[in-house]
Protein backbone atom coordinates (compact mmCIF):
# COMPACT_ATOMS: atom_id res chain seq x y z
CA UNK A 1 0.00 0.00 0.00
CA UNK A 2 1.29 3.51 -1.03
CA UNK A 3 2.32 5.75 1.69
CA UNK A 4 1.80 9.56 1.22
CA UNK A 5 5.10 11.11 1.93
CA UNK A 6 4.80 14.80 4.23
CA UNK A 7 8.13 16.56 3.87
CA UNK A 8 9.72 17.27 7.28
CA UNK A 9 9.18 21.40 7.34
CA UNK A 10 10.66 23.87 9.41
CA UNK A 11 7.67 26.24 9.65
CA UNK A 12 9.12 29.39 11.24
CA UNK A 13 12.42 29.13 8.75
CA UNK A 14 9.67 28.91 5.74
CA UNK A 15 7.71 31.44 7.97
CA UNK A 16 10.83 33.52 7.70
CA UNK A 17 11.26 33.25 3.93
CA UNK A 18 8.31 34.01 3.15
CA UNK A 19 8.20 37.44 5.23
CA UNK A 20 11.40 37.95 3.51
CA UNK A 21 9.73 38.16 -0.17
CA UNK A 22 7.27 40.28 1.67
CA UNK A 23 9.82 42.64 2.55
CA UNK A 24 11.41 42.66 -0.76
CA UNK A 25 8.08 43.49 -2.20
CA UNK A 26 7.47 46.22 0.12
CA UNK A 27 11.01 47.45 -0.64
CA UNK A 28 10.00 47.62 -4.24
CA UNK A 29 6.34 48.97 -4.18
CA UNK A 30 6.36 51.49 -0.70
CA UNK A 31 6.46 54.54 -2.64
CA UNK A 32 3.38 53.69 -4.55
CA UNK A 33 1.93 55.52 -1.77
CA UNK A 34 0.57 58.88 -1.27
CA UNK A 35 2.15 60.24 2.20
CA UNK A 36 -0.90 59.77 4.16
CA UNK A 37 -2.01 56.48 2.83
CA UNK A 38 1.56 55.31 3.79
CA UNK A 39 1.88 56.57 7.26
CA UNK A 40 -1.71 54.78 7.91
CA UNK A 41 -0.69 51.67 6.33
CA UNK A 42 2.52 51.64 8.34
CA UNK A 43 0.80 52.00 11.87
CA UNK A 44 -1.54 49.18 11.15
CA UNK A 45 1.29 47.16 9.93
CA UNK A 46 2.87 48.09 12.67
CA UNK A 47 -0.05 46.53 14.87
CA UNK A 48 -0.11 43.40 13.31
CA UNK A 49 3.51 42.96 13.97
CA UNK A 50 4.02 44.17 17.63
CA UNK A 51 0.58 41.61 17.79
CA UNK A 52 -1.38 45.00 19.47
CA UNK A 53 -5.16 44.93 20.10
CA UNK A 54 -7.22 47.18 18.04
CA UNK A 55 -7.91 48.91 21.37
CA UNK A 56 -4.48 48.99 22.24
CA UNK A 57 -3.19 53.02 22.28
CA UNK A 58 0.01 52.76 20.26
CA UNK A 59 3.54 54.91 21.31
CA UNK A 60 4.22 57.48 18.40
CA UNK A 61 7.70 57.33 19.34
CA UNK A 62 8.02 53.55 19.42
CA UNK A 63 6.21 53.67 15.72
CA UNK A 64 8.56 56.32 14.93
CA UNK A 65 11.56 53.99 15.80
CA UNK A 66 10.11 50.90 14.34
CA UNK A 67 9.29 52.90 10.74
CA UNK A 68 13.02 54.17 10.68
CA UNK A 69 14.28 50.52 11.33
CA UNK A 70 11.92 49.29 8.59
CA UNK A 71 12.46 52.36 5.82
CA UNK A 72 16.47 50.82 6.47
CA UNK A 73 15.63 47.60 6.31
CA UNK A 74 13.83 47.96 2.60
CA UNK A 75 16.30 50.18 1.31
CA UNK A 76 18.88 46.84 1.94
CA UNK A 77 16.47 44.93 0.12
CA UNK A 78 15.12 46.97 -2.56
CA UNK A 79 17.88 45.26 -5.41
CA UNK A 80 17.03 41.28 -4.37
CA UNK A 81 15.63 39.08 -6.44
CA UNK A 82 12.88 36.93 -4.39
CA UNK A 83 13.52 33.97 -3.08
CA UNK A 84 12.64 30.46 -3.64
CA UNK A 85 10.11 28.81 -0.92
CA UNK A 86 12.61 25.89 0.47
CA UNK A 87 10.57 22.83 1.90
CA UNK A 88 12.67 20.14 3.08
CA UNK A 89 15.29 20.86 0.96
CA UNK A 90 12.95 21.42 -2.04
CA UNK A 91 12.81 24.81 -3.83
CA UNK A 92 9.70 26.15 -5.28
CA UNK A 93 9.22 29.38 -7.53
CA UNK A 94 7.46 31.63 -4.72
CA UNK A 95 4.77 32.07 -7.39
CA UNK A 96 3.55 28.54 -7.39
CA UNK A 97 0.71 28.50 -4.78
CA UNK A 98 -1.03 25.49 -5.67
CA UNK A 99 2.28 23.23 -5.24
CA UNK A 100 3.44 24.59 -2.17
CA UNK A 101 -0.05 24.58 -0.77
CA UNK A 102 -0.50 20.72 -1.62
CA UNK A 103 2.54 20.59 0.77
CA UNK A 104 2.01 22.85 3.81
CA UNK A 105 -1.96 22.22 3.45
CA UNK A 106 -0.98 19.09 5.63
CA UNK A 107 0.24 21.22 8.06
CA UNK A 108 -2.63 23.50 8.53
CA UNK A 109 -1.36 26.44 7.12
CA UNK A 110 -2.15 28.33 3.77
CA UNK A 111 0.45 30.53 1.42
CA UNK A 112 -0.42 32.45 -1.48
CA UNK A 113 1.25 34.96 -4.02
CA UNK A 114 -0.43 36.82 -6.67
CA UNK A 115 -0.59 40.11 -7.93
CA UNK A 116 -2.08 43.30 -6.92
CA UNK A 117 -2.85 46.95 -7.52
CA UNK A 118 -0.26 48.29 -9.85
CA UNK A 119 1.31 45.03 -10.48
CA UNK A 120 2.54 44.44 -7.28
CA UNK A 121 3.22 40.96 -5.46
CA UNK A 122 1.61 39.94 -2.24
CA UNK A 123 3.11 36.78 -0.23
CA UNK A 124 1.33 35.40 2.88
CA UNK A 125 0.91 32.40 4.65
CA UNK A 126 -1.47 31.68 7.77
CA UNK A 127 -3.28 29.26 9.53
CA UNK A 128 -5.51 27.49 7.29
CA UNK A 129 -9.12 28.02 9.12
CA UNK A 130 -11.29 25.79 5.99
CA UNK A 131 -11.20 24.60 2.71
CA UNK A 132 -14.17 24.12 1.17
CA UNK A 133 -15.64 23.17 -2.84
CA UNK A 134 -18.40 25.82 -3.76
CA UNK A 135 -19.40 23.74 -7.04
CA UNK A 136 -16.07 24.19 -9.38
CA UNK A 137 -14.48 27.61 -6.70
CA UNK A 138 -11.81 26.15 -4.06
CA UNK A 139 -12.10 28.43 -1.09
CA UNK A 140 -9.47 28.62 1.10
CA UNK A 141 -10.10 30.33 4.33
CA UNK A 142 -7.18 31.67 6.64
CA UNK A 143 -6.89 33.12 10.06
CA UNK A 144 -3.99 34.10 11.79
CA UNK A 145 -1.44 35.54 9.78
CA UNK A 146 2.25 34.35 9.99
CA UNK A 147 4.07 36.65 7.22
CA UNK A 148 2.20 39.02 4.76
CA UNK A 149 3.30 42.74 3.19
CA UNK A 150 2.61 46.24 3.77
CA UNK A 151 -0.95 45.81 1.91
CA UNK A 152 -3.08 42.79 2.48
CA UNK A 153 -5.51 42.16 0.24
CA UNK A 154 -8.51 40.76 1.65
CA UNK A 155 -9.56 38.73 -1.05
CA UNK A 156 -7.25 36.90 -4.08
CA UNK A 157 -8.32 34.60 -6.71
CA UNK A 158 -5.99 32.79 -9.26
CA UNK A 159 -7.76 30.53 -11.45
CA UNK A 160 -10.80 29.07 -9.87
CA UNK A 161 -8.86 28.83 -6.26
CA UNK A 162 -10.14 31.57 -4.00
CA UNK A 163 -8.34 33.03 -1.11
CA UNK A 164 -10.25 34.94 2.22
CA UNK A 165 -8.01 36.18 4.49
CA UNK A 166 -10.49 36.60 7.50
CA UNK A 167 -7.25 38.16 9.75
CA UNK A 168 -6.81 40.90 6.74
CA UNK A 169 -10.52 41.32 6.51
CA UNK A 170 -10.94 42.12 10.37
CA UNK A 171 -7.97 44.68 9.93
CA UNK A 172 -9.78 46.49 7.11
CA UNK A 173 -13.09 46.61 8.66
CA UNK A 174 -10.95 48.33 11.51
CA UNK A 175 -9.55 51.06 8.74
CA UNK A 176 -12.79 52.14 7.60
CA UNK A 177 -14.61 52.14 11.18
CA UNK A 178 -11.79 54.36 12.26
CA UNK A 179 -11.75 56.09 9.30
CA UNK A 180 -15.20 56.94 10.16
CA UNK A 181 -15.19 57.57 13.36
CA UNK A 182 -13.09 61.14 12.86
CA UNK A 183 -16.36 63.22 11.54
CA UNK A 184 -18.96 60.01 11.84
CA UNK A 185 -20.84 61.40 8.43
CA UNK A 186 -24.13 59.92 7.86
CA UNK A 187 -23.53 57.61 5.04
CA UNK A 188 -23.16 54.09 3.68
CA UNK A 189 -20.60 52.96 6.63
CA UNK A 190 -22.75 54.71 9.22
CA UNK A 191 -25.88 52.23 8.21
CA UNK A 192 -23.76 49.75 8.15
CA UNK A 193 -21.77 49.78 11.59
CA UNK A 194 -25.49 50.37 12.81
CA UNK A 195 -26.22 47.00 12.39
CA UNK A 196 -23.77 46.07 15.28
CA UNK A 197 -22.39 47.38 18.57
CA UNK A 198 -18.79 49.03 18.15
CA UNK A 199 -19.57 51.65 21.10
CA UNK A 200 -20.29 48.86 24.08
CA UNK A 201 -18.36 45.48 22.12
CA UNK A 202 -15.50 46.28 19.87
CA UNK A 203 -13.80 43.33 19.41
CA UNK A 204 -17.20 41.28 18.99
CA UNK A 205 -18.59 43.61 16.67
CA UNK A 206 -15.61 43.45 14.67
CA UNK A 207 -15.75 39.60 14.65
CA UNK A 208 -19.40 39.37 13.64
CA UNK A 209 -18.97 42.07 10.57
CA UNK A 210 -15.82 39.93 10.07
CA UNK A 211 -17.94 36.83 9.30
CA UNK A 212 -20.81 38.60 8.35
CA UNK A 213 -19.16 39.61 5.09
CA UNK A 214 -16.93 36.72 3.78
CA UNK A 215 -19.43 35.53 1.98
CA UNK A 216 -19.87 38.45 0.40
CA UNK A 217 -16.07 38.31 -0.26
CA UNK A 218 -16.44 35.39 -2.06
CA UNK A 219 -18.95 36.87 -4.19
CA UNK A 220 -17.20 39.10 -5.34
CA UNK A 221 -13.93 36.88 -6.15
CA UNK A 222 -16.50 34.31 -8.17
CA UNK A 223 -17.74 37.30 -10.21
CA UNK A 224 -13.79 38.43 -10.71
CA UNK A 225 -13.60 35.08 -12.39
CA UNK A 226 -16.74 34.29 -13.94
CA UNK A 227 -15.84 38.28 -16.02
CA UNK A 228 -12.34 36.97 -16.21
CA UNK A 229 -13.31 33.86 -18.33
CA UNK A 230 -14.57 36.45 -21.45
CA UNK A 231 -11.73 38.47 -21.05
CA UNK A 232 -8.58 36.69 -22.42
CA UNK A 233 -5.46 38.83 -22.14
CA UNK A 234 -7.00 41.35 -19.43
CA UNK A 235 -3.94 40.81 -16.81
CA UNK A 236 -1.41 41.19 -19.83
CA UNK A 237 -3.43 44.18 -20.34
CA UNK A 238 -3.21 45.83 -17.02
CA UNK A 239 0.89 45.09 -16.66
CA UNK A 240 0.83 47.63 -20.02
CA UNK A 241 -0.84 49.89 -18.50
CA UNK A 242 0.46 49.76 -15.13
CA UNK A 243 1.01 53.37 -13.30
CA UNK A 244 -1.87 55.05 -15.58
CA UNK A 245 -5.18 56.80 -15.12
CA UNK A 246 -6.28 53.84 -17.43
CA UNK A 247 -4.90 51.15 -14.96
CA UNK A 248 -7.50 52.48 -12.21
CA UNK A 249 -10.62 53.11 -14.73
CA UNK A 250 -10.06 49.58 -16.11
CA UNK A 251 -10.24 47.84 -12.52
CA UNK A 252 -13.41 49.81 -12.11
CA UNK A 253 -14.97 49.09 -15.08
CA UNK A 254 -14.17 45.07 -14.44
CA UNK A 255 -14.73 45.34 -10.71
CA UNK A 256 -18.68 46.55 -11.86
CA UNK A 257 -18.67 43.56 -14.72
CA UNK A 258 -17.73 41.14 -11.76
CA UNK A 259 -20.47 42.70 -9.24
CA UNK A 260 -23.20 43.12 -11.47
CA UNK A 261 -22.69 39.65 -12.97
CA UNK A 262 -22.69 37.87 -9.19
CA UNK A 263 -22.17 39.39 -6.42
CA UNK A 264 -24.87 42.29 -6.29
CA UNK A 265 -27.58 39.66 -7.76
CA UNK A 266 -26.75 37.25 -5.22
CA UNK A 267 -26.81 40.28 -2.13
CA UNK A 268 -30.25 41.31 -3.53
CA UNK A 269 -31.73 37.65 -3.36
CA UNK A 270 -30.25 37.20 0.08
CA UNK A 271 -31.69 40.05 1.77
CA UNK A 272 -28.45 40.88 3.45
CA UNK A 273 -28.91 44.31 4.80
CA UNK A 274 -25.80 44.63 6.64
CA UNK A 275 -23.40 43.38 3.91
CA UNK A 276 -25.37 45.73 1.21
CA UNK A 277 -24.38 48.88 3.40
CA UNK A 278 -20.87 47.41 3.93
CA UNK A 279 -20.66 46.99 -0.64
CA UNK A 280 -21.76 50.55 -1.09
CA UNK A 281 -19.89 52.11 1.90
CA UNK A 282 -16.28 50.37 -0.05
CA UNK A 283 -16.79 51.42 -3.47
CA UNK A 284 -13.92 53.12 -4.80
CA UNK A 285 -14.38 57.05 -5.74
CA UNK A 286 -13.40 55.83 -8.97
CA UNK A 287 -16.26 53.50 -9.16
CA UNK A 288 -18.86 55.93 -8.05
CA UNK A 289 -18.03 58.07 -10.53
CA UNK A 290 -18.24 56.00 -13.55
CA UNK A 291 -21.19 54.12 -12.26
CA UNK A 292 -23.15 57.16 -10.90
CA UNK A 293 -26.42 55.84 -11.15
CA UNK A 294 -25.99 52.77 -9.11
CA UNK A 295 -25.42 55.31 -5.90
CA UNK A 296 -28.52 57.11 -6.68
CA UNK A 297 -30.45 53.30 -6.69
CA UNK A 298 -28.82 52.89 -3.17
CA UNK A 299 -29.80 55.93 -1.68
CA UNK A 300 -33.78 55.14 -2.94
CA UNK A 301 -33.06 52.08 -1.70
CA UNK A 302 -32.33 54.15 2.01
CA UNK A 303 -35.00 56.30 0.97
CA UNK A 304 -38.22 54.43 0.15
CA UNK A 305 -36.92 50.49 1.97
CA UNK A 306 -37.23 49.71 -1.93
CA UNK A 307 -34.41 47.40 -3.57
CA UNK A 308 -36.23 47.13 -6.86
CA UNK A 309 -34.13 50.32 -8.02
CA UNK A 310 -30.77 48.68 -7.43
CA UNK A 311 -32.18 45.42 -8.58
CA UNK A 312 -32.95 47.19 -12.35
CA UNK A 313 -29.78 49.29 -12.51
CA UNK A 314 -27.62 46.08 -11.94
CA UNK A 315 -29.97 44.26 -14.70
CA UNK A 316 -29.01 46.83 -17.02
CA UNK A 317 -25.56 48.12 -16.13
CA UNK A 318 -24.46 44.26 -16.90
CA UNK A 319 -24.44 44.42 -20.07
CA UNK A 320 -23.30 47.92 -20.51
CA UNK A 321 -20.04 46.93 -18.24
CA UNK A 322 -19.43 43.68 -20.09
CA UNK A 323 -19.16 45.42 -23.82
CA UNK A 324 -17.01 48.42 -21.85
CA UNK A 325 -14.57 45.88 -20.45
CA UNK A 326 -14.11 43.93 -23.99
CA UNK A 327 -14.17 47.60 -25.91
CA UNK A 328 -11.14 48.46 -23.49
CA UNK A 329 -9.42 44.88 -24.33
CA UNK A 330 -9.70 45.30 -27.91
CA UNK A 331 -8.03 48.79 -27.79
CA UNK A 332 -4.95 47.38 -25.73
CA UNK A 333 -4.68 44.62 -28.87
CA UNK A 334 -5.33 47.24 -31.33
CA UNK A 335 -1.82 48.91 -30.03
CA UNK A 336 -0.79 48.18 -26.59
CA UNK A 337 2.05 50.92 -26.12
CA UNK A 338 -0.41 53.54 -26.89
CA UNK A 339 -3.51 52.49 -25.66
CA UNK A 340 -3.90 54.03 -22.57
CA UNK A 341 -4.93 57.28 -23.41
CA UNK A 342 -7.80 55.81 -25.34
CA UNK A 343 -9.27 53.65 -22.89
CA UNK A 344 -8.97 56.81 -20.78
CA UNK A 345 -11.58 58.45 -22.98
CA UNK A 346 -13.49 55.67 -23.52
CA UNK A 347 -14.41 54.86 -20.00
CA UNK A 348 -14.99 59.10 -19.37
CA UNK A 349 -17.39 58.85 -22.46
CA UNK A 350 -19.49 56.04 -20.95
CA UNK A 351 -20.54 56.73 -16.97
CA UNK A 352 -24.16 55.55 -16.53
Amino acid sequence: MAINYVPRMDIQQLINNVQLNCHISDARHAGNYTLCVYLLKMREFYRWEQQHTFSDPLSREDIGNWLSERENLWQSLEDHDYHAIEIDSTSYDPFDSQQINEIINTQSLIYSAGYGVKDKPHFFIAELKQKKQLNDYTIYISDREYARDLTSPPAMSQHKTIYIRRESFKRMIWERTEEWRWNKPENAMARAIRCYDFEQDLEGSLSRMTDNELDAAVLHEIGEIQAGENLDGWQQMMADISFTQAEIMARAVRDHYADTLHTLPTLIKNNNRASMHFYFANLTNMRKHIFPSLMDAYNQWCDRNDISAIEKTVATALHHWRDIAGQILALHQQDSAQCSARIEALVKDNHI
